[in-house]
């Protein structure tokens, strides 16, 4: 974030990766909601952005490149931006993501470190995306849990995030390749806070838990449990397939929102009026200075 004036800070992110389905439009649509999403966490406004794509020009037609472009253009438009250039490389493997400039208020930014005891922690989509893309990867499609995923993916979070700035929130993160546990204890060891959350509450696409249960598991996910090791607090009745999807990997996840209990209630009608499907009450931030996360079932 860069500060212009006292009212107005710019903002740039960049993120691209490789193809997570087959559908080059598709791809694209997913890589641009991705790379919006690290603005919308912030509470800012898209501006404009950048192309960046790597793709092996020898070896596959141009014809998928531009329909990845396409795609990404299409996200962009619908967030009500222009992409207005970019850089191309050639590259063994395909690669799409976004430069993103936005724009906020210095003093309307929602950093990742705000969260408060007693605050609620809301999520806006569902987990198991990395689980669901590594399955079909392997060739082992569940054709309604892939279509449930895309979907999530492409999915832009700025209704969310406009709910979230008219409520007012302490706190927010977007939920991407460090998982929903990974990105809370960012946000629980950033503010010097802990956190509860309870299993049954938290969305999960349906069929990533057999999935998950077969082996279809991303090594993300296993490293993100790896890194979490002692600043967890398991519930012994949360199982290891559990433990995988709470740590699961996500593309282009929901935001994570730390909310005043008292506005909890207004935030959750705004979601729903903004038309975001997906607004769980997962849990609370507590007092505990060590940052740790109590998972209950």
């Amino acid at each position: 974030m860069y500060r212009i004036n006292d009212h107005q800070a710019l903002v740039q992110t960049v993120d691209f990766f490789t193809p997570v389905v087959d559908d080059p439009y598709v791809f694209g649509q997913i890589a641009a909601a991705n790379s919006l999403s690290d603005i919308y966490a912030m509470g800012a406004e898209p501006l404009f952005a950048l192309n960046i794509i790597g793709f092996p020009s020898g070896t596959l037609p141009l014809s998928i490149m531009g329909e990845i472009l396409k795609g990404g253009a299409h996200k962009a438009a619908e967030a009500g931006i222009e992409i207005i250039g970019g850089h191309t490389i050639d590259d063994q493997e395909p690669k799409y993501g976004l430069i993103v400039n936005g724009l906020i208020d210095p003093a309307r930014v929602v950093t990742n470190s705000g969260a408060r005891p007693g605050d609620d922690l809301i999520l806006t989509k569902p987990l198991g995306i990395g689980i669901i893309v590594t399955a079909l990867k392997k060739g082992k499609p569940d054709p309604a849990a892939v279509d449930a995923a895309v979907e999530a993916m492409s999915t832009l979070n700025g209704p969310a995030a406009r709910a979230m700035q008219k409520v007012g929130v302490h706190a927010c993160t977007d939920v991407t390749g460090f998982g929903l546990l990974g990105h809370l204890h960012e946000m629980t060891e950033g503010a010097g806070v802990g956190a509860r959350i309870y299993r049954s509450q938290i969305p999960v696409i349906p069929g990533t838990r057999e999935l998950a249960q077969e082996g279809f598991v991303p090594g993300g996910t296993y490293a993100n449990l790896r890194f979490l090791e002692g600043a967890i607090d398991w519930n012994p009745e949360i199982s290891e397939v559990e433990r995988l999807i709470l740590a699961d990997a996500q593309t282009s996840g929901g935001l994570l929102i730390s909310v005043p209990k008292q506005k909890t209630q207004q935030l959750l009608e705004e979601l729903e009026t903004a038309g975001v499907s997906v607004r769980a009450l997962i849990g609370e931030i507590t007092a505990d200075s060590r940052g740790r996360i109590r998972v209950e079932p």
